[in-house]
This record gives C-alpha cells, sequence and structure tokens, in this order.
C-alpha cells in the first residue's frame, strides 16, 4: 500500500459489496456476479451454538445447487441479539433468520436462495409484517441503537482485510499521516470529549497529550483487551467481528505521540478474538499498514499480542503493563503515571477496545459529529453487555444519556415472566446496584456515580424481584478475593473479612455489630488500597446496603432472605390444601425428606430437607411453599 489511491482502489472494488449487507444497498447494482449475501454470526455465542455446522452446510448445500457463483457466504462478527443465536441474515431481502438449526439450511437454502421464497416461520417473529419483512432497524432491538464502534459488526467478514477498507478502513490513518500534525490528532480528540470506556472515564485526548509531551527514545501504545468483568463481552465482539479498527486506531496514536510500537493485551481464553487479530495483524504488514514507512510518510509502527492468564487485576494499567514486561502482573504505586513512565519506564497510553473503535470514525468524520451525540459531560455513545434477568440477552449501543428503562424494556425486551425489575448492576465487581427508584436516570459517567454505581466497561446485568441483594454482593466479592494479587494488605485481608461477614449474614449467623464492622471496613478497604481492584471492591455492598439494607437486616434479625435464595435460611412445606397427594414430589426428592401416601397430603421433614427446590419445580399445583 504505497499511497492512499492504492486504498481507494480497493474501496470503490469492495464498497458495493458491503453496501448489499445494510438496508440502503438493496437497489445497489450487483457485483462478482453475487445476487445474495447470506450473512451468519462467527461470534463465539454463535459459535458456541453451532453456527460453524451451519455455515459448512450452507457451502454443501449451495454448491450442490450449483448457485457457489451467485451466493457469497459471510462468516461475520456478532449482530448483537444473542439471545437469537445462531443467526443468519440474507441480503438483499433482509430476512433475519433466528435461532438457526443444521437441519433448517437445506430447506432455506431451496426455497429461499434458489426459488426465492423467504421461509417466514424461521424469521425472527418481530421482523414479519404481514407479507412484509419488517428491516431489522425497526425492531425494538434495534431501533434505538447507535452503532460507531459496533458499525462493522455483524456486517463485514473479520478476517479479510478488504471488506474492512470497503467500510473507509485505514483511511483515517492515511488521514492523519498526509494532512495532519500530531498536535492535531490530540486536539481533535480533545474536541470530540471521548473519554475512555473502560471504566474511569478519562478524557482520551488528555492521556495521549500528556504522553506526547514527554520526551523519549522510545514510546508504547497498549490496548487493553483483558476484558474480566463477569458477564461483559464488549470488547471480545469488537475484536472478532472489527479487529481491524484496532490496528488502526492504535497507529494513529502511534503517530499522535510518538510510539512505533503497539501491544494488544487479550486474555488467552478469547481463542476467536486471537485467531481474528492474528490474521489481522499479517494482512494489515503484507498491505504495509504496519510495519514500515506507512503510505510512504517516513511513519513507522507495528503491534504485537501477548496474551494475558485471565487475572482481572491485569485490568489496571499498570498491572498488565508489568505482565506485558513478562513479570507477574501487579499493580505499581502511580504516580508516575504510565504517560510518564509505563511499559519498560518509558512514556505510554492505555486505552480498552471500545475506545480504540471510536477514533476512525471521529477522525473522519471531525470532532463535531461526535461531540453531538450524548450529554454534555459524556459524549458518543456506549456499548453494554445486557444479561441477567433479561429477554433479550445481548450487544447494545446507545448514545449516552439513554435511560436505564429504556434500555431494559425496550431494547432488552423486559424482564422475564411477568417479573417486577429489581435493580441493576453497572461496572461488575467494581460497579455498584441501581435500583427501581433510578429506573429513569440517564446513563452516563456523573450520573452513574452520583448513584453509587459506575460505567465500567459495560457488563450491565439485570436483576428481578428473585434476586437476593445481599447475595449479589456475596458474589461480586468473592470474585474479587479471588482475583486480588495479594500485594497490599487492606484488599488482600479486608476483602476476606468481609467476605466473612457477608457470609455469615447469608447463613443468619450475623449481628447487627456486624453489619457495623462491614461498613468499616467497605471504607478501609477503599481507602487504603493500591490500586482500583481494593479501591472499588467494596462497591457492590456499599450500593446495596445504600439502596436494600432492609434484606440485610432481615437476614441478621429475622433470620429470613426475602427473596427465597440464601438456602440456610429457607424453609419448605407443604400447603395440604393444595397438596393432591400424587406423590411425584417424593419421589423426585434427592433425600427422602417428603412422606405421605397416595392420594393424601404430604408433608416434608425439616431436618432431611437439603432444600434443593426439585420439589417445587416439580409440583404441578403450587402446593409447595419456600419461605
Amino acid at each position: 500500500m504505497k499511497s492512499l489511491d492504492d486504498l481507494k482502489v480497493i474501496r470503490e472494488k469492495m464498497q458495493g459489496q458491503i453496501a448489499m449487507r445494510t438496508e440502503e444497498g438493496k437497489d445497489f447494482p450487483i457485483l462478482d456476479g453475487f445476487k445474495k449475501h447470506v450473512l451468519v454470526c462467527g461470534g463465539t455465542g454463535c459459535t458456541s451454538s453451532s453456527s460453524m455446522k451451519i455455515i459448512e452446510a450452507l457451502e454443501k448445500e449451495i454448491k450442490a445447487a450449483g448457485k457457489e457463483n451467485e451466493i457469497n457466504i459471510v462468516k461475520t462478527g456478532c449482530f448483537g441479539l444473542c439471545e437469537l443465536g445462531p443467526i443468519m441474515i440474507v441480503y438483499p431481502e433482509g430476512a433475519f433468520y433466528s435461532r438457526v438449526e443444521v437441519e433448517n439450511v437445506s430447506r432455506i437454502v431451496k426455497e429461499h436462495l434458489v426459488e426465492g421464497n423467504i421461509v417466514t416461520e424461521l424469521l425472527y417473529d418481530e421482523t414479519v409484517d404481514g407479507d412484509k419483512i419488517k428491516p431489522l432497524q425497526e425492531t425494538n432491538f434495534y431501533k434505538k441503537q447507535q452503532r460507531i464502534a459496533l458499525r462493522n459488526c455483524g456486517v463485514i467478514a473479520p478476517e479479510c482485510i478488504d471488506e474492512y477498507i470497503g467500510t473507509q478502513g485505514y483511511e483515517a490513518l492515511g488521514k492523519v499521516l498526509t494532512t495532519m500534525k500530531p498536535e492535531d490528532v490530540i486536539q481533535t480528540l480533545l474536541d470530540s470529549g471521548l473519554r475512555g470506556r473502560g471504566g474511569a472515564g478519562f478524557p482520551t485526548g488528555l492521556k495521549w497529550k500528556f504522553a506526547a509531551a514527554n520526551d523519549a527514545d522510545q514510546k508504547y501504545v497498549c490496548c487493553n483487551a483483558d476484558e474480566g468483568d463477569p458477564g461483559a463481552f464488549m470488547d471480545r465482539s469488537i475484536l472478532e467481528g472489527d479487529p481491524h479498527v484496532v490496528l488502526e486506531a492504535m497507529a494513529i496514536a502511534g503517530y499522535a505521540i510518538g510510539a512505533t510500537q503497539g501491544y494488544i493485551y487479550v486474555r488467552a481464553e478469547y481463542p476467536i478474538a486471537i485467531e481474528r487479530l492474528e490474521i489481522a495483524i499479517g494482512q494489515a504488514r503484507e498491505y504495509g499498514l504496519l510495519g514500515k514507512n506507512i503510505f510512504g510518510t517516513g511513519f513507522d509502527f507495528d503491534i504485537d499480542l501477548r496474551l494475558g492468564a485471565g487475572a482481572f487485576v491485569c485490568g489496571e494499567e499498570t498491572a498488565l503493563m508489568t505482565s506485558i514486561e513478562g513479570n507477574r502482573g501487579e499493580p505499581r504505586p502511580r504516580p508516575p503515571f504510565p504517560a510518564v513512565k509505563g511499559l519498560f519506564a518509558k512514556p505510554t497510553i492505555l486505552n480498552n477496545v471500545e475506545t480504540w473503535a471510536n477514533i476512525p470514525r471521529i477522525i473522519l468524520n471531525g470532532p463535531e459529529w461526535f461531540a453531538n451525540m450524548g450529554t454534555e459531560k459524556s459524549k458518543g455513545t456506549k456499548v453494554f453487555a445486557l444479561g441477567g434477568k433479561i429477554n433479550n440477552t445481548g450487544l447494545v449501543e446507545v448514545p449516552m444519556g439513554t435511560t436505564l428503562r429504556e434500555v431494559v424494556e425496550e431494547i432488552g425486551g423486559g424482564i422475564p415472566n411477568g417479573k417486577k425489575f429489581k435493580a441493576a448492576q453497572t461496572g461488575g465487581p467494581s460497579g455498584g446496584c441501581i435500583p427501581a427508584e433510578h429506573f429513569d436516570v440517564p446513563i452516563d459517567f456523573d450520573n452513574l456515580m452520583a448513584i453509587g454505581s459506575m460505567m465500567g466497561s459495560g457488563g450491565l446485568i439485570v436483576m428481578d424481584e428473585t434476586t437476593c441483594m445481599v447475595d449479589i454482593a456475596k458474589f461480586f466479592l468473592e470474585f474479587t478475593v479471588d482475583e486480588s494479587c495479594g500485594k497490599c494488605t487492606p484488599c488482600r485481608i479486608g476483602t476476606k473479612r468481609m467476605l466473612e461477614i457477608l457470609d455469615k449474614i447469608t447463613k443468619g449467623q450475623a449481628t447487627m455489630e456486624d453489619l457495623d464492622k462491614l461498613e468499616e471496613l467497605c471504607e478501609h478497604v477503599s481507602e487504603n488500597s493500591l490500586c482500583a481492584l481494593g479501591q472499588t471492591a467494596a462497591n457492590p455492598i456499599k450500593s446495596t446496603l445504600h439502596y436494600f439494607r432492609d434484606e440485610y437486616i432481615a437476614h441478621i434479625v429475622d433470620k429470613k432472605c426475602p427473596a427465597g435464595v440464601c438456602k440456610d435460611l429457607l424453609q419448605y412445606s407443604i400447603d395440604p390444601d393444595k397438596c393432591k397427594g400424587c406423590t411425584l414430589c417424593s419421589r423426585v426428592c434427592p433425600n427422602g425428606a417428603i412422606e405421605g401416601t397416595l392420594k393424601e397430603p404430604h408433608k416434608i421433614i425439616p431436618e432431611k430437607c437439603v432444600k434443593c427446590g426439585a420439589c417445587m419445580e416439580k409440583c404441578k399445583f403450587g402446593a409447595i411453599i419456600k419461605k
């Protein structure tokens, strides 16, 4: 790739194919003979549900029909609506097939791809509008989304650099190298208002400005892809669906701060992301978009991968850099900050995957375009991994300022089984729980902090009325205790003591004095821990104590779990007026704790009951009482 003209040739060749895979491209001229594009999700979620077998079956059936030169099979990244996977979308019709099984493939190929008749009963029902197919963008899940970081996920083949170039890929890098000074790039990011999407929300342009101001014989650019929050899969999905956007953004950063080397630190548990990054780096080097003299400008920049072993603490920037250096991942005291003394003691910038994914579009579209989205202090969009007690589990990207209610009820499709919303956990183990009273809070960095939570990297776990908030706090603290590196005493010892108290509370063995001690420990650990892992470890406890203190008191004083979750505080019994004596409960009881004769009311022997709930699951008459 000697010049921008070479890039333009590839883009003009590919953009027609890419356009055909969107609603806007239905009337685009047919290129390369492909009349239809069949997009199949190749992300981790759908792959685990056999989407690769679906692709194999498609290839076989299409070849058997003699249509391999007319139908293009595209293995994409995540479409977002993971609840409906495996997903297949056929363009130009925009037919969205959900929960596709291998057995469905031959019918879809024969009836739809060959004969032209869409198999409507296999479509996502919300896209069927009488005899018409509703555009995907008009469904509840997608219509309020605004995809920037996810713009290419589910559209392009991530293992093909030409397809990325067909979406204006690497044009932002060409623009900065040929028309902008390093300080102009940094000012563009400052004007855009982009804040880091990894958790703290520090202004990205300001971080780059600090690193650029430090003279050194070597500087580094790092990407944090060590996504460790339970339930979070935003960064993984971007890497799987659009790896080149991260490479391009890191090269732009290298030019802006004067660095020639970048590192992507990615968790080893992400095999698909790693494979696609390796492919992308190799392709970019082959095209001259990484390496020496990029675009003939004299700028050199290259990227290497480093695999993490799954240590949550390595999400902290100094621990991550220590790990890249080949040492045990432990945080270092700050200051000095990485912009002054980071990787190998040289000035370094570190951003997470989602942050990088925004940068090429900001360069191409201008800072005002990005700054016009979102709220006054939180610009742009945010990607969330939506999970828990929610109908539409998946990946969403919404403008900052979208309310929690909109995300849960409209995009997420509400709570299953008619249950009520109780709380949402944002920020993972470092975040807090947002109760129903703040259901209409606009989601941005400052609003979440004000109500005792935080944005974090983007995990959003929804909870309903059957969730015990004490148990939730215990769950996240157990994770933190396991992931503490043990370097500082407040985190190493303090988190264990807090967990011990929570364990006593869930077993009905705690006193109100224990609750006072728990609150004291929360403050001590938060104020004295070395890094953000320990400093935020108490946040789930603090927020649940603030909003759901009555549940803690019920566990301690009444020896009851209001949500019926904590086993040590549960009691099962049988309502004799409802019991029909069918004996089903006694037959499924693993410990012989239910006695009674046929057609007579049964009863549970408390001393034998292991509180597994098997009897309640099987009872057809609602006779089992749990309290």
